[in-house]
Formats: structure tokens, sequence, C-alpha cells
């Protein structure tokens, strides 16, 4: 059946926040500068928690955590200038209780306030204190004798600060805007039979906003109230649709067609390795996108070795073949380096020129690159993001390859693939076709949600000899045995890593910093050669050290996470992570990854400083049980969010109002259903819940 398109009050949506009471030109630019400009952002500024002020809690019933609102006359005052200000108020109540209220920041009118025997009413969670119970900055109002002391009747929002404006204006232009609020007729975009039962978008701003006194409290706040899901339902939709946008846009254009496959063929005939089923599948799948006639947009994600480089020069073959040029970008130059070692290895015998081009390449040298590049001489060109630069033209590009993606900035992105636009005997502009990599491997709903703009491969097998890789936690004070371990594994001519996550001692965490470290280790294994690595050092001088311990003259590198992707050392095989408790799933997997690359049985080793947090606990426990990139990916998820695995300052996604990729994952299957359903019946309607959600960050939402 088709959707019905409906009606929408534009006007009453666009209508600039300064048509507000009490919104002059100062509050109109610091709500500007949080992207608050229309009565429409207003009422999708959504609050944060909610403050429960309908009723008073006897002090002596309070409990330590939970936040309550309390009644009660001022008893002692107490100021303090000892150490730093600070105002104390006893107050008790009828419950024979009392609470201290404890300001840090406080004026002198605030003092002058809390008399003996005055009322005040407050809300604050409290905490155990010197003297009972406390609460640290309550928000509080004096009550009158005579005056209104009426309690609330619904659930007080609280929303997210907004610098220079107080929490009561913020609130109160929330409320002006609300009452603003068109009809369901005039606002609705989403037609009933998509709502699955949902209220309409007027009723969930209304709940949300204004969450009526029997309302759920513990769904709101966890996110899972029918109007929430409302809310996230149609977020979700927006993002969905403007990545699809994207898409038919981009398949819009005319791509080279390469079809001729000999090259390739000859390649992976060369290699010293045969190919698993999983990259032939993808590489299948990447070949079968080259041969259409308009730009393939594909991510390719597999496990750390996996082999993603393989099947990306496979790739390119297929552009060298066709005449054309193919880059590959890399986020730093040490992963830029170990692409360029390995093509240059497999590609060179076969008669393809391979350029470099990265920061460090000056004077002359950049000169003729650059002549190369754009005469076409170079026919596979790697680099950093030196390949974006102005300066930089291609003659033909025909396959931009992006390794490590969600490390760079989106515009990053979208300047290499203009690189290659140009011209056909038609006129159309020619983009060049798209293959995006990531050794993070990334969970399947995120992926949904992510990369709706990308066709998704998986390389989910790993090359057999590999052997998985042990990993144990053990306390920062069993260093002494890892010393041992280390010398005993250099003995026998093994190298190791050893991680540290800072390059400085710090007093304001308790970490070993890489500089300590290495010079601890020195006095410790005076017969180990040690080098040490850090994104501090020049780059000559991070490449002599790391081309180094890859010949083997080096035995232990002491690194921070600079050596997170890019370092390929099979002899390596043994890997200690300082701090582990710092640091992420998805870097502490990253990390591991760097040993286990030859057939030597390899180990990793998770440092951690006790007391662990319970989030740390059950990403060391998570490291330990699995060594699938895959699962660790779904828990990292679970545990952190979207926001790690993707970058996604960079993408968009971590600009969501309402929805959370985490909790909100089941609703992503009807949001794909939806969303395909509007861009074929009634796309008119899928532009406005687009700019109703996402405006202007269209372009950028995950180029």
């Amino acid at each position: 059946m088709p959707i019905r398109k409906g009606g929408v009050s534009v006007d009453l949506q666009q209508q600039p926040i300064s048509a507000l009471k009490g919104v002059g030109p100062r509050v109109a630019e610091k709500l500007a500068a949080r992207g608050l400009a229309t009565l429409q952002d207003l009422w999708l500024q959504l609050p944060r928690q909610y403050e429960d002020r309908t009723a008073i809690t006897p002090i002596r019933l309070l409990q330590p955590g939970v936040a309550a609102q309390v009644e009660g006359r001022v008893e002692a005052v107490e100021r303090g200038f000892r150490y730093r200000p600070m105002l104390r108020v006893a107050v008790g109540d009828d419950s024979h209780g009392t609470l201290v209220l404890r300001f840090f920041h406080f004026r002198a009118a605030q003092v002058a306030q809390f008399q003996v025997g005055a009322r005040v009413r407050c809300y604050g969670t409290p905490r155990p204190g010197q003297h009972g119970l406390e609460i640290v900055h309550p928000s509080y109002r004096m009550i009158d004798e005579a005056g209104d002391d009426a309690l609330g009747t619904s659930l007080d929002p609280v929303y997210p600060a907004i610098e220079g404006l107080g929490p009561v204006s913020l609130r109160r232009l929330i409320g002006q805007a609300l009452d603003r609020l068109p009809d369901e007729a005039a606002l609705e975009l989403l037609p009933r039979e998509l709502r699955d039962g949902l209220p309409s978008l007027r009723e969930a701003l209304l709940t949300v906003h204004r969450p009526p006194q029997d309302a759920d409290v513990a769904s709101l706040l966890a996110g899972r109230h029918p109007a929430q899901r409302r809310l996230a339902i149609e977020e979700l939709l927006a993002h969905h649709l403007s990545l699809r946008r994207q898409r038919i846009a981009q398949q819009a254009h005319a791509a080279p067609v390469l079809r001729k496959t000999a090259l390739a063929d000859k390649l992976r005939k060369r290699l010293p390795f045969a190919l698993t089923g999983a990259q032939q599948r993808v590489f299948e799948q990447i070949r079968a996108d080259l041969g259409k006639p308009h730009p393939m947009l594909r991510l390719v994600q597999g496990d750390v070795g996996s082999g993603k480089t393989v099947v990306a020069a496979l790739a390119a073959m297929c552009a060298v073949e066709a005449g054309q040029q193919a880059a590959l970008m890399a986020p730093t130059e040490l992963l830029a380096e170990q692409h360029l070692h390995n093509l240059r290895g497999w590609l060179e015998p076969l008669g393809v020129r391979v350029a470099w081009l990265a920061g460090k390449v000056t004077g002359k040298a950049r000169a003729k690159v650059l002549e190369d590049v754009a005469s076409g001489q170079a026919q596979v060109v790697v680099g950093t993001h030196a390949l974006m630069q102005e300066g930089v033209a291609f003659h033909d590009l025909a396959l931009a390859i992006v390794d490590e993606q969600h490390r760079f900035g989106v515009h990053q992105r979208l300047a290499l693939r203009d690189k290659g636009s140009g011209g056909s005997g038609n006129g159309d502009a020619i983009v060049p076709h798209q293959l995006v990599m990531t050794a993070t491997p990334i969970p399947r709903t995120l992926a949904m949600a992510a990369y709706a703009d990308l066709d998704v491969s998986a390389i989910d097998e790993l090359p057999p000899g590999r052997t998985p890789v042990q990993t144990v936690a053990l306390s920062a004070e069993r260093r002494p045995e890892l010393v041992e371990r280390i010398r005993k594994a250099c003995a026998e001519g093994r190298q190791a890593y050893w991680v540290c996550t800072l390059i400085d001692d710090s007093d304001e965490v308790v970490a070993q910093a890489a500089q300590s470290t290495y010079e601890d280790l020195c006095k410790r294994l005076p017969e180990v050669r040690i080098g040490l690595v850090h994104g501090r050092m020049k780059a000559a001088e991070k490449q002599a050290t790391m081309r180094a311990f890859k010949d083997g003259e080096i035995g232990l590198l002491v690194a921070t996470t600079v050596i997170e992707v890019g370092v390929d050392v099979p002899n390596a095989s043994l890997m200690i992570i300082e701090n582990a408790e710092r640091l992420g799933l998805a870097q502490l997997h990253q990390l591991r990854g760097r040993v286990g690359r030859g057939s030597a049985a390899s180990s990793c080793v998770l440092l951690y400083q006790a007391p662990l947090s319970q989030m740390a606990r059950q990403r060391l426990e998570t490291m330990r049980e699995t060594n699938d990139g895959f699962v660790i990916a779904e828990k990292d998820l679970e545990l952190r969010g979207p926001g790690e695995l993707l970058g996604t300052r960079q993408t968009g996604l971590a600009q969501f109002r309402v929805a959370d990729l985490s909790r909100d994952a089941d609703l992503l299957p009807q949001v794909h259903e939806m969303g395909e359903r509007l861009l074929r019946e009634s796309p008119e309607l899928a532009e406005r819940i687009v700019a109703r959600w996402v405006g202007g960050a269209v372009r950028f939402a995950a180029a």
C-alpha cells in the first residue's frame, strides 16, 4: 500500500529561536553555538535525565546514592576558610534526621539566605560524609512561610548544560517552544502503519519533555520508554536515509569498468602463500563490483592478520591492467610504509611501478613523484594524508583504497575520492571505485547503521599456520617475573614488545611511562638490545628503530600505542601491555595482533594496576576468553557504545540525540525496511525526515 505523504508546518518548525520571549542576540548566539537555531531544534533538545520533585522524602529515610527531595529547617551554618572556601548547612526535619548541604562555590547572598530557622527545600543525591549524609551542591529554594509550597505534579527534566545559560532559563525556553508545537497532522512525518503502535511524534515529545507523574521513571532513565523509542526510530531512520541517499547519488556517477583480471591472476600465482577461502570470496565480490559502470563502495573488515592488503593488491591490479591508477592511503607513516614494502615485493616483479608519497618526501624527490603520479607513470601510489594535498594530481585514478578508514576525518576521505573526478566522453563526472578497509571488526548492528552507504565484506578466516595468542592478566606487582620471561625469550632468539600508554611519567595517572620503562629495562636486562618508539620522536629515528626491530637487531621494543597498527614482525612472540586497564577492547585487540604472526607460540600479558573497575575487569576477562575480533567488537559495543569502534565524531553517529546503537539495535531491521519503502514510495517524505534530524551535515554523515 502506498505511503501517504502528509502535511507539515515547515514555517513554524523553522521559526527562529529569537521569536521566543527572553531570547535576545546574546542568548541566541549562545544557543546557536550548540546548534540550536529554530523551534524544532529546541523540541529535539531532549532531557539527559529526570528529577522527581513530586514528593518529599523524610531525611531519616534517605538512602546513599538515591536522589531525593527533602524539606526542613536550617539548624546550623558553618563557613570555612582554612584550606578553601566552603559552606556547610545543617538541615533537620520532623523525622529527627539531619542532612548537611555542602557548597564549594557560593556567593555572599547565598550565605545570607541560610538563616537558622529558615525553611529550605532541596534536591540531590546524598552520600556519606563526616557527619552523616550530605548533598554536595544541591539544587534548592527557600520556602516562604506564607508562600506557595505546592509540590510539582510531574518529573522535572534536566537538559544538557549550555555555557552562559542557566538550567532554569533553558527549561523555560524549551517550555515556550513546546507551547507552540503544531497539532499531530501538521507535525507527523511517519505514517501510522509504520509506527507499529508507537505514539505520534507530538505525543512522544510532550511525554519526554513533560513526563506525567505516573510515568515509568525507570524506563525513561533507561531510554526504553515508548516515547523515546518513537523518537529513536525516526532519528535512526533519518541517518539511514541520509546514507542511502548518498549511495544513490554516488552510484549515479560513472566509474571506470575494470573487467580484466589477468594481472590479478598472475599476482595470485606468484604469491608465496595460498589465499584463504575468505580472501577469495571477498576478492570475487570486489571483482564483480569493479566490472560495473558505477562506483564500487565496499567496506572490507577483517581481523588483524587476516590478509586485507593482499586483497587490496589484487583489486589494484584490475585498475593497472586497464591502464589506470590505484591509490592506497593509510593514517600513519608506519602503516603506509608497511603497505609500501608489501606492495613493492608483490607488484614490482610484475613490472608494476609503485610510488611513495608522504610528508617526509620533499624537494626534488617529491617533485619527481608528483610528476610520475600526474603522468600516470606511477601506477600504484601508496601514502598518508599527503595523497590528498592540493598539489597532488592523478593522471587517471580508478581505485581509491583507504585503510583504517575510521582514523581519517570525513573531509579527508572525500578529498581522496574527489582526486579521481574527471570527464568521460559524454560529459558525465567519473569517480573512482572506493575500497575501505578496517582491522577493527564492526558488529553487524553497528555496520548496518554506520555503513548503510557501503556494501560490507568480512575476511573472517585467518591464514593457516597462525597460532592463537595465549592471553593472561597479571597485577603490576609481578613485573619482575615478566622481566625474567623476556630475558629467557630473547636468549632463545625471539623478540618481545612492551607497550606503555604514556610517553612521560604523570602525577595524575598511575601509569608507567615509556621513557622510564625503557630506562628501567635497560638496567635490568643489560644483555638485551632494547629499542624505544613513541609519537614524539622524529620520523627518521622512529623508522630506524622499527627497521632494526624488524631485522632482528633489537630484541625488546618498548613503545607507546603508536605500534597499534602496521607493524609486522613474525619473530615477535611476546606482547606486554602496561596499564592494560586504561585501554579499550578494540585497542587491546589491535595490540595483541602484533604477535602470533609467525609459527612460534605467542603470548600477550595484560599488566594491570589494582584495583580494577568493573568495566576494566570485564574488558580483561573478554581478552582472556577469546581471540575472535568480531566477538570482541560486540562486547566493546556493549560496554562502551559505538564511539570508540568508529571514530564517530567524524561519521556523525556520536551526534545522535535520542538513539543509542547498542541499546536500540533491535530497531535497525525495522528502520531498514521503513527506509527502503520510503525511498521507493515517498522520497519527498524521506527528504523531510532527513532535514529534521540530520540537516546540513548530510554530505559528511559517513562519506
